[in-house]
Protein backbone atom coordinates (compact mmCIF):
# COMPACT_ATOMS: atom_id res chain seq x y z
CA UNK A 1 0.00 0.00 0.00
CA UNK A 2 1.40 3.23 -1.09
CA UNK A 3 1.69 6.06 1.26
CA UNK A 4 -0.11 9.18 -0.03
CA UNK A 5 1.53 12.49 0.70
CA UNK A 6 -0.66 15.26 2.00
CA UNK A 7 -2.07 17.63 -0.52
CA UNK A 8 -0.76 21.11 -0.30
CA UNK A 9 -4.28 22.34 0.14
CA UNK A 10 -5.04 20.09 3.05
CA UNK A 11 -5.07 20.99 6.69
CA UNK A 12 -1.97 19.09 7.31
CA UNK A 13 -0.13 20.93 4.64
CA UNK A 14 -0.98 24.19 6.25
CA UNK A 15 0.36 22.95 9.45
CA UNK A 16 3.57 21.78 7.82
CA UNK A 17 4.25 25.37 6.44
CA UNK A 18 2.89 27.71 9.01
CA UNK A 19 2.04 31.27 8.08
CA UNK A 20 2.40 34.24 10.36
CA UNK A 21 -0.23 34.29 12.98
CA UNK A 22 -1.15 37.80 12.06
CA UNK A 23 -1.13 39.43 8.62
CA UNK A 24 -1.27 43.14 8.05
CA UNK A 25 -4.51 44.32 6.63
CA UNK A 26 -3.99 44.70 2.91
CA UNK A 27 -4.30 48.28 1.81
CA UNK A 28 -4.15 49.48 5.42
CA UNK A 29 -0.43 50.02 5.92
CA UNK A 30 -0.94 53.51 7.03
CA UNK A 31 -3.39 52.47 9.79
CA UNK A 32 -1.35 51.69 12.87
CA UNK A 33 -2.17 48.57 14.95
CA UNK A 34 -4.64 46.86 12.53
CA UNK A 35 -3.85 43.28 11.47
CA UNK A 36 -5.63 40.12 10.13
CA UNK A 37 -5.72 37.20 12.54
CA UNK A 38 -6.40 33.56 11.62
CA UNK A 39 -9.41 32.34 13.34
CA UNK A 40 -11.12 28.95 13.10
CA UNK A 41 -10.51 25.95 11.08
CA UNK A 42 -11.49 27.38 7.80
CA UNK A 43 -8.90 30.10 7.89
CA UNK A 44 -11.33 32.91 8.50
CA UNK A 45 -9.58 36.16 9.26
CA UNK A 46 -10.67 38.88 11.56
CA UNK A 47 -9.39 42.35 12.45
CA UNK A 48 -7.46 42.63 15.67
CA UNK A 49 -5.53 45.56 17.21
CA UNK A 50 -2.06 44.67 18.30
CA UNK A 51 1.35 46.13 18.97
CA UNK A 52 3.32 44.01 16.60
CA UNK A 53 5.69 45.92 14.23
CA UNK A 54 7.32 49.43 14.57
CA UNK A 55 5.01 52.44 15.61
CA UNK A 56 5.26 55.83 13.70
CA UNK A 57 2.19 57.64 15.17
CA UNK A 58 4.05 59.70 17.88
CA UNK A 59 6.61 61.07 15.44
CA UNK A 60 3.94 62.19 13.00
CA UNK A 61 1.98 63.93 15.76
CA UNK A 62 5.15 65.84 16.78
CA UNK A 63 5.81 66.88 13.20
CA UNK A 64 2.24 68.15 12.85
CA UNK A 65 2.53 70.21 16.06
CA UNK A 66 5.84 71.72 14.92
CA UNK A 67 4.36 72.68 11.55
CA UNK A 68 1.40 74.31 13.29
CA UNK A 69 3.71 76.32 15.61
CA UNK A 70 5.85 77.52 12.71
CA UNK A 71 2.71 78.53 10.84
CA UNK A 72 1.45 80.50 13.83
CA UNK A 73 4.82 82.26 14.26
CA UNK A 74 4.95 83.24 10.60
CA UNK A 75 1.35 84.45 10.75
CA UNK A 76 2.20 86.51 13.86
CA UNK A 77 5.22 88.09 12.17
CA UNK A 78 3.15 88.92 9.13
CA UNK A 79 0.42 90.43 11.34
CA UNK A 80 2.94 92.52 13.26
CA UNK A 81 4.58 93.66 10.03
CA UNK A 82 1.22 94.58 8.56
CA UNK A 83 0.22 96.47 11.72
CA UNK A 84 3.54 98.34 11.74
CA UNK A 85 3.15 99.23 8.08
CA UNK A 86 -0.40 100.45 8.60
CA UNK A 87 0.73 102.53 11.60
CA UNK A 88 3.62 104.00 9.59
CA UNK A 89 1.34 104.71 6.65
CA UNK A 90 -1.15 106.43 8.93
CA UNK A 91 1.58 108.51 10.57
CA UNK A 92 3.04 109.38 7.19
CA UNK A 93 -0.38 110.42 5.98
CA UNK A 94 -0.88 112.65 9.02
CA UNK A 95 2.58 114.20 8.70
CA UNK A 96 2.07 114.76 4.99
CA UNK A 97 -1.37 116.27 5.56
CA UNK A 98 -0.09 118.59 8.28
CA UNK A 99 2.87 119.58 6.12
CA UNK A 100 0.48 120.51 3.33
CA UNK A 101 -1.59 122.59 5.74
CA UNK A 102 1.55 124.24 7.13
CA UNK A 103 2.69 125.15 3.64
CA UNK A 104 -0.78 126.40 2.71
CA UNK A 105 -0.98 128.71 5.73
CA UNK A 106 1.85 130.91 4.43
CA UNK A 107 0.16 131.80 1.12
CA UNK A 108 -2.96 132.54 3.16
CA UNK A 109 -0.96 135.04 5.23
CA UNK A 110 0.54 136.53 2.08
CA UNK A 111 -2.96 136.99 0.68
CA UNK A 112 -3.63 139.21 3.67
CA UNK A 113 -0.43 141.10 2.90
CA UNK A 114 -1.67 141.77 -0.63
CA UNK A 115 -4.98 142.99 0.79
CA UNK A 116 -3.16 145.43 3.07
CA UNK A 117 -0.87 146.77 0.32
CA UNK A 118 -3.92 147.29 -1.89
CA UNK A 119 -5.61 149.20 0.91
CA UNK A 120 -2.56 151.42 1.38
CA UNK A 121 -2.39 152.10 -2.33
CA UNK A 122 -6.11 152.84 -2.61
CA UNK A 123 -6.39 155.14 0.40
CA UNK A 124 -3.07 156.91 0.07
CA UNK A 125 -2.46 156.20 3.77
CA UNK A 126 -5.07 158.75 4.75
CA UNK A 127 -8.25 156.73 5.41
CA UNK A 128 -7.32 153.27 6.66
CA UNK A 129 -10.83 152.59 7.97
CA UNK A 130 -12.31 152.49 4.46
CA UNK A 131 -13.18 149.29 2.55
CA UNK A 132 -14.29 147.28 5.55
CA UNK A 133 -11.25 147.83 7.77
CA UNK A 134 -11.82 148.30 11.50
CA UNK A 135 -9.95 150.79 13.65
CA UNK A 136 -8.31 149.11 16.62
CA UNK A 137 -6.06 150.28 19.45
CA UNK A 138 -2.63 151.93 19.26
CA UNK A 139 -3.06 152.94 15.65
CA UNK A 140 -3.76 149.42 14.27
CA UNK A 141 -6.44 148.70 11.66
CA UNK A 142 -7.86 145.18 11.24
CA UNK A 143 -9.61 143.08 8.61
CA UNK A 144 -10.59 139.40 8.30
CA UNK A 145 -11.30 137.76 4.97
CA UNK A 146 -12.01 134.18 3.86
CA UNK A 147 -10.05 132.60 1.02
CA UNK A 148 -12.49 129.70 0.67
CA UNK A 149 -15.18 128.18 2.87
CA UNK A 150 -12.65 127.35 5.63
CA UNK A 151 -9.23 128.98 5.14
CA UNK A 152 -8.92 132.68 5.96
CA UNK A 153 -6.53 135.42 7.03
CA UNK A 154 -6.49 138.18 9.62
CA UNK A 155 -4.43 141.23 8.67
CA UNK A 156 -3.45 144.37 10.57
CA UNK A 157 -2.00 147.69 9.39
CA UNK A 158 -0.23 150.05 11.74
CA UNK A 159 -0.60 153.69 10.74
CA UNK A 160 3.08 154.46 11.20
CA UNK A 161 5.52 155.95 8.74
CA UNK A 162 6.26 153.81 6.92
CA UNK A 163 3.28 151.50 7.61
CA UNK A 164 3.75 148.07 9.20
CA UNK A 165 1.65 145.07 8.15
CA UNK A 166 1.05 141.92 10.23
CA UNK A 167 -0.89 139.13 8.52
CA UNK A 168 -1.87 135.70 9.90
CA UNK A 169 -3.06 132.84 7.68
CA UNK A 170 -5.39 130.13 9.02
CA UNK A 171 -5.85 126.69 7.39
CA UNK A 172 -7.95 123.85 8.93
CA UNK A 173 -5.77 121.27 10.62
CA UNK A 174 -5.93 117.74 9.16
CA UNK A 175 -8.50 115.33 10.62
CA UNK A 176 -10.09 118.12 12.66
CA UNK A 177 -12.95 120.51 12.12
CA UNK A 178 -12.21 122.82 15.04
CA UNK A 179 -8.45 123.48 15.07
CA UNK A 180 -6.34 125.47 12.61
CA UNK A 181 -2.76 125.58 11.46
CA UNK A 182 -1.63 129.22 11.38
CA UNK A 183 1.42 131.21 10.32
CA UNK A 184 2.15 134.93 10.68
CA UNK A 185 4.35 137.37 8.78
CA UNK A 186 5.38 140.89 9.78
CA UNK A 187 6.26 143.30 6.99
CA UNK A 188 7.78 146.76 7.06
CA UNK A 189 7.35 148.95 4.00
CA UNK A 190 9.17 151.77 2.31
CA UNK A 191 8.23 154.40 -0.25
CA UNK A 192 4.83 155.90 -0.86
CA UNK A 193 5.10 158.47 1.92
CA UNK A 194 2.69 161.36 1.55
CA UNK A 195 4.86 163.57 3.74
CA UNK A 196 8.41 164.55 2.90
CA UNK A 197 11.55 164.03 4.93
CA UNK A 198 12.87 167.38 5.97
CA UNK A 199 15.60 165.79 8.10
CA UNK A 200 17.04 162.31 7.66
CA UNK A 201 20.07 161.07 9.60
CA UNK A 202 22.01 157.98 10.54
CA UNK A 203 23.01 159.45 13.89
CA UNK A 204 21.55 161.68 16.59
CA UNK A 205 19.47 164.79 15.93
CA UNK A 206 19.80 167.63 18.42
CA UNK A 207 17.46 170.59 18.00
CA UNK A 208 18.91 172.53 20.87
CA UNK A 209 18.69 175.97 19.29
CA UNK A 210 16.35 178.65 20.60
CA UNK A 211 12.90 179.01 19.07
CA UNK A 212 13.48 176.24 16.56
CA UNK A 213 10.52 175.41 14.33
CA UNK A 214 10.08 172.79 11.59
CA UNK A 215 7.19 172.84 9.11
CA UNK A 216 6.50 172.66 5.37
CA UNK A 217 5.25 174.71 2.45
CA UNK A 218 4.48 174.12 -1.20
CA UNK A 219 5.78 176.79 -3.62
CA UNK A 220 3.46 175.43 -6.32
CA UNK A 221 0.31 176.09 -4.28
CA UNK A 222 -0.77 179.68 -3.51
CA UNK A 223 -2.70 178.34 -0.53
CA UNK A 224 0.52 176.87 0.89
CA UNK A 225 2.95 179.69 0.01
CA UNK A 226 3.13 183.35 -1.00
CA UNK A 227 4.86 184.09 -4.30
CA UNK A 228 6.40 180.62 -4.08
CA UNK A 229 7.97 181.36 -0.67
CA UNK A 230 7.25 180.10 2.80
CA UNK A 231 4.60 182.04 4.68
CA UNK A 232 4.13 181.58 8.43
CA UNK A 233 0.37 181.97 8.01
CA UNK A 234 0.27 179.12 5.49
CA UNK A 235 2.70 176.71 7.16
CA UNK A 236 1.79 173.03 6.78
CA UNK A 237 2.53 169.83 8.69
CA UNK A 238 4.21 167.63 6.11
CA UNK A 239 7.76 167.89 7.45
CA UNK A 240 8.87 164.54 8.89
CA UNK A 241 12.05 163.92 10.86
CA UNK A 242 13.54 160.41 10.78
CA UNK A 243 16.71 158.84 12.15
CA UNK A 244 18.43 155.48 12.53
CA UNK A 245 20.32 156.71 15.62
CA UNK A 246 20.64 154.87 18.94
CA UNK A 247 20.76 156.45 22.35
CA UNK A 248 24.19 156.97 23.86
CA UNK A 249 26.25 158.77 26.48
CA UNK A 250 28.70 161.64 26.36
CA UNK A 251 32.16 161.40 27.87
CA UNK A 252 30.69 162.99 31.02
CA UNK A 253 27.93 160.40 31.20
CA UNK A 254 25.14 162.65 29.97
CA UNK A 255 22.51 161.01 27.77
CA UNK A 256 22.57 161.44 24.01
CA UNK A 257 19.05 160.94 22.69
CA UNK A 258 18.36 159.60 19.21
CA UNK A 259 16.14 162.66 18.70
CA UNK A 260 16.39 165.53 21.13
CA UNK A 261 13.47 167.74 20.18
CA UNK A 262 13.97 169.99 23.18
CA UNK A 263 11.51 172.86 23.05
CA UNK A 264 11.27 172.89 19.25
CA UNK A 265 7.94 172.86 17.45
CA UNK A 266 7.68 170.23 14.71
CA UNK A 267 4.72 170.12 12.36
CA UNK A 268 5.25 166.57 11.18
CA UNK A 269 6.11 163.10 12.38
CA UNK A 270 9.22 162.10 14.32
CA UNK A 271 10.40 158.57 13.57
CA UNK A 272 13.25 156.71 15.28
CA UNK A 273 14.46 153.13 15.48
CA UNK A 274 13.17 150.51 17.89
CA UNK A 275 14.24 151.24 21.45
CA UNK A 276 15.45 154.78 20.68
CA UNK A 277 14.31 157.82 22.65
CA UNK A 278 12.48 160.85 21.28
CA UNK A 279 13.05 163.44 23.98
CA UNK A 280 10.69 166.41 24.20
CA UNK A 281 11.01 168.97 26.97
CA UNK A 282 8.14 170.90 28.51
CA UNK A 283 8.15 173.51 25.75
CA UNK A 284 8.38 171.12 22.79
CA UNK A 285 5.51 170.15 20.52
CA UNK A 286 5.21 167.50 17.78
CA UNK A 287 2.08 166.91 15.73
CA UNK A 288 -0.19 168.38 13.09
CA UNK A 289 -0.80 172.08 12.50
CA UNK A 290 -3.79 172.19 14.86
CA UNK A 291 -1.85 170.55 17.68
CA UNK A 292 1.25 172.70 17.35
CA UNK A 293 -0.69 175.86 16.52
CA UNK A 294 -2.74 175.47 19.69
CA UNK A 295 0.44 175.38 21.78
CA UNK A 296 -0.07 171.76 22.86
CA UNK A 297 3.00 170.30 24.54
CA UNK A 298 4.51 166.89 23.91
CA UNK A 299 3.81 164.55 21.03
CA UNK A 300 0.37 164.24 19.52
CA UNK A 301 -0.82 160.59 19.51
CA UNK A 302 0.08 158.89 16.26
CA UNK A 303 2.71 161.46 15.28
CA UNK A 304 5.77 159.53 16.44
CA UNK A 305 7.00 155.95 16.08
CA UNK A 306 10.08 153.84 16.68
CA UNK A 307 10.17 151.63 13.61
CA UNK A 308 12.50 153.49 11.25
CA UNK A 309 14.34 151.25 8.80
CA UNK A 310 16.18 152.74 5.84
CA UNK A 311 19.55 153.10 4.19
CA UNK A 312 21.47 155.90 2.48
CA UNK A 313 23.40 155.54 -0.75
CA UNK A 314 26.87 157.04 -0.83
CA UNK A 315 27.52 159.86 -3.25
CA UNK A 316 29.60 158.86 -6.26
CA UNK A 317 32.13 161.01 -8.08
CA UNK A 318 30.19 163.22 -10.49
CA UNK A 319 32.47 162.73 -13.48
CA UNK A 320 35.82 161.20 -14.46
CA UNK A 321 36.97 163.65 -17.11
CA UNK A 322 35.98 166.49 -19.41
CA UNK A 323 35.76 169.40 -16.98
CA UNK A 324 36.75 173.08 -16.63
CA UNK A 325 39.07 174.46 -13.98
CA UNK A 326 37.69 177.74 -12.60
CA UNK A 327 40.11 180.64 -13.02
CA UNK A 328 40.22 183.02 -10.05
CA UNK A 329 39.79 186.75 -10.59
CA UNK A 330 42.72 188.38 -8.76
CA UNK A 331 41.36 191.91 -9.05
CA UNK A 332 40.56 193.02 -5.53
CA UNK A 333 37.95 195.42 -6.85
CA UNK A 334 36.06 192.65 -8.63
CA UNK A 335 32.68 191.69 -7.26
CA UNK A 336 33.45 187.97 -7.56
CA UNK A 337 36.53 185.80 -7.28
CA UNK A 338 34.99 183.08 -9.46
CA UNK A 339 32.31 183.33 -12.12
CA UNK A 340 30.81 180.13 -13.53
CA UNK A 341 28.80 181.37 -16.48
CA UNK A 342 28.83 178.29 -18.68
CA UNK A 343 26.93 175.05 -18.07
CA UNK A 344 29.07 171.97 -17.59
CA UNK A 345 31.51 170.30 -15.19
CA UNK A 346 34.02 172.23 -13.09
CA UNK A 347 36.68 170.86 -10.76
CA UNK A 348 38.90 172.70 -8.26
CA UNK A 349 41.01 171.59 -5.31
CA UNK A 350 40.32 174.59 -3.04
CA UNK A 351 37.41 177.00 -3.09
CA UNK A 352 37.02 180.22 -1.12
CA UNK A 353 36.00 183.84 -1.67
CA UNK A 354 33.01 185.10 -3.57
CA UNK A 355 31.52 182.75 -6.17
CA UNK A 356 28.86 183.55 -8.77
CA UNK A 357 26.97 180.85 -10.65
CA UNK A 358 25.28 182.41 -13.68
CA UNK A 359 24.36 179.35 -15.77
CA UNK A 360 22.09 176.37 -15.47
CA UNK A 361 23.32 172.82 -14.92
CA UNK A 362 26.64 173.80 -13.38
CA UNK A 363 28.45 170.96 -11.57
CA UNK A 364 31.35 172.03 -9.33
CA UNK A 365 33.58 169.46 -7.58
CA UNK A 366 35.76 170.67 -4.70
CA UNK A 367 38.30 168.00 -3.81
CA UNK A 368 40.47 169.25 -0.92
CA UNK A 369 39.12 172.32 0.89
CA UNK A 370 35.93 174.36 0.95
CA UNK A 371 35.99 177.46 3.11
CA UNK A 372 33.61 180.36 2.64
CA UNK A 373 34.71 182.88 5.24
CA UNK A 374 33.51 186.19 6.62
CA UNK A 375 32.16 188.49 3.94
CA UNK A 376 32.22 185.74 1.31
CA UNK A 377 29.39 183.76 -0.28
CA UNK A 378 28.22 181.48 -3.05
CA UNK A 379 25.59 183.26 -5.11
CA UNK A 380 23.25 181.57 -7.56
CA UNK A 381 21.66 183.96 -10.03
CA UNK A 382 17.95 183.72 -10.86
CA UNK A 383 17.40 180.87 -13.30
CA UNK A 384 20.83 179.37 -12.63
CA UNK A 385 21.52 176.08 -10.79
CA UNK A 386 24.49 174.51 -9.02
CA UNK A 387 25.30 170.97 -7.90
CA UNK A 388 28.20 171.26 -5.49
CA UNK A 389 30.15 168.04 -4.88
CA UNK A 390 32.58 168.03 -1.96
CA UNK A 391 35.12 165.33 -1.18
CA UNK A 392 37.11 167.52 1.25
CA UNK A 393 37.08 166.09 4.77
CA UNK A 394 35.52 169.26 6.17
CA UNK A 395 33.55 172.11 4.67
CA UNK A 396 32.85 175.49 6.24
CA UNK A 397 30.31 177.86 4.76
CA UNK A 398 30.07 181.10 6.68
CA UNK A 399 29.79 184.73 5.76
CA UNK A 400 26.62 185.22 3.84
CA UNK A 401 26.51 181.52 3.10
CA UNK A 402 24.65 180.39 -0.01
CA UNK A 403 22.61 183.17 -1.59
CA UNK A 404 19.98 181.58 -3.79
CA UNK A 405 18.45 184.55 -5.57
CA UNK A 406 15.61 182.55 -7.14
CA UNK A 407 14.53 181.05 -3.81
CA UNK A 408 14.14 177.60 -5.40
CA UNK A 409 15.53 174.81 -3.25
CA UNK A 410 16.31 172.56 -6.21
CA UNK A 411 18.58 175.29 -7.67
CA UNK A 412 21.29 174.49 -5.07
CA UNK A 413 22.21 170.94 -4.15
CA UNK A 414 25.14 170.01 -1.90
CA UNK A 415 26.50 166.46 -2.26
CA UNK A 416 29.08 165.20 0.23
CA UNK A 417 31.17 162.26 -0.95
CA UNK A 418 32.11 159.56 1.62
CA UNK A 419 35.29 161.43 2.52
CA UNK A 420 33.27 164.52 3.49
CA UNK A 421 32.63 163.95 7.20
CA UNK A 422 32.00 167.46 8.54
CA UNK A 423 29.90 170.43 7.43
CA UNK A 424 29.75 173.64 9.44
CA UNK A 425 27.11 175.92 8.00
CA UNK A 426 26.94 179.32 9.69
CA UNK A 427 25.84 181.67 6.96
CA UNK A 428 23.82 184.67 8.10
CA UNK A 429 21.31 184.70 5.24
CA UNK A 430 18.31 182.57 4.36
CA UNK A 431 19.17 179.21 2.86
CA UNK A 432 17.31 177.59 -0.02
CA UNK A 433 18.68 174.23 -1.05
CA UNK A 434 19.26 170.53 -0.47
CA UNK A 435 22.09 168.99 1.56
CA UNK A 436 22.83 165.32 0.95
CA UNK A 437 25.98 164.10 2.73
CA UNK A 438 25.40 160.67 4.33
CA UNK A 439 28.77 160.55 6.10
CA UNK A 440 28.92 164.15 7.33
CA UNK A 441 28.03 165.60 10.71
CA UNK A 442 26.15 168.83 9.97
CA UNK A 443 26.18 171.75 12.36
CA UNK A 444 23.71 174.57 11.77
CA UNK A 445 24.71 177.61 13.86
CA UNK A 446 25.61 181.25 13.80
CA UNK A 447 23.36 184.16 13.27
CA UNK A 448 23.57 185.35 16.89
CA UNK A 449 20.04 186.34 17.83
CA UNK A 450 19.00 186.63 14.18
CA UNK A 451 16.30 184.21 13.17
CA UNK A 452 17.22 182.33 9.99
CA UNK A 453 15.14 180.39 7.50
CA UNK A 454 16.34 177.11 6.04
CA UNK A 455 14.10 175.99 3.17
CA UNK A 456 14.75 172.61 1.59
CA UNK A 457 15.82 169.28 3.09
CA UNK A 458 18.73 167.71 4.99
CA UNK A 459 20.17 164.19 4.72
CA UNK A 460 23.33 163.73 6.79
CA UNK A 461 25.05 161.45 9.29
CA UNK A 462 24.02 163.62 12.27
CA UNK A 463 22.59 167.08 12.93
CA UNK A 464 23.20 169.65 15.63
CA UNK A 465 21.26 172.91 15.52
CA UNK A 466 22.45 175.81 17.65
CA UNK A 467 21.01 178.89 16.02
CA UNK A 468 17.57 180.43 15.81
CA UNK A 469 16.53 178.33 12.84
CA UNK A 470 13.19 177.92 11.21
CA UNK A 471 13.40 174.88 8.95
CA UNK A 472 10.83 174.64 6.16
CA UNK A 473 10.46 171.55 4.03
CA UNK A 474 9.92 172.37 0.36
CA UNK A 475 7.20 169.94 -0.71
CA UNK A 476 8.09 170.41 -4.38
CA UNK A 477 11.13 168.21 -3.67
CA UNK A 478 8.76 165.22 -3.39
CA UNK A 479 7.75 163.69 -6.74
CA UNK A 480 4.21 164.51 -7.86
CA UNK A 481 3.37 160.80 -7.62
CA UNK A 482 4.79 159.24 -4.44
CA UNK A 483 6.72 156.05 -5.10
CA UNK A 484 4.67 152.90 -4.54
CA UNK A 485 4.86 151.12 -1.23
CA UNK A 486 7.20 148.15 -1.37
CA UNK A 487 8.09 145.47 1.13
CA UNK A 488 11.43 146.41 2.63
CA UNK A 489 11.56 143.63 5.23
CA UNK A 490 9.64 140.33 5.52
CA UNK A 491 9.84 138.32 8.74
CA UNK A 492 7.89 135.29 9.96
CA UNK A 493 6.96 135.73 13.62
CA UNK A 494 5.19 133.76 16.33
CA UNK A 495 1.59 133.28 15.26
CA UNK A 496 0.45 132.88 18.87
CA UNK A 497 1.98 136.08 20.19
CA UNK A 498 0.47 139.58 20.25
CA UNK A 499 0.29 141.62 17.07
CA UNK A 500 3.08 144.19 17.24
Amino acid sequence: MKTQLPSPNSFQTRRAWPKPAVDPLPGARGAPGLYLANRGRHGAKSLVRGSAGPSRGGRRQSESASALFVTLVIAGVIALTLAAYLTWANTQNRVSSRSQCWNAALPAAEAGLEEALTQLHATGQSNFSANGWTSGTNGWFYKKNFIDSKAYYEVNIKSSLPPVIVSTGFVPAPFSSTTYVKRRVRVTTSGGMTNGLVIMTKGPISLSGNNVTIDSFDPRDPLASTDGKWDSLKARDKADVITMARDGLTANGKPIYAVDVGDADIRGHVIATAGATINVTSGGSVGDSLWVGAGMQGIEPGWSSTDANFGMDDVQEPFSGGYYTPIPNLDNKALYNYVLDLPGNYKISRLSGKVLVAATNVVLWVTDDLTIGSGDFIEIAPGASLKLYVSAASATIGGQGVINDGGCASAFQYFGLPTNTSIDYKGNSAFYGVIYAPEAALKLGGGGTTELDFSGSITVASLTMNGHYHVHFDESLVPAQPPPLVVSRWTEVDANGPVQ
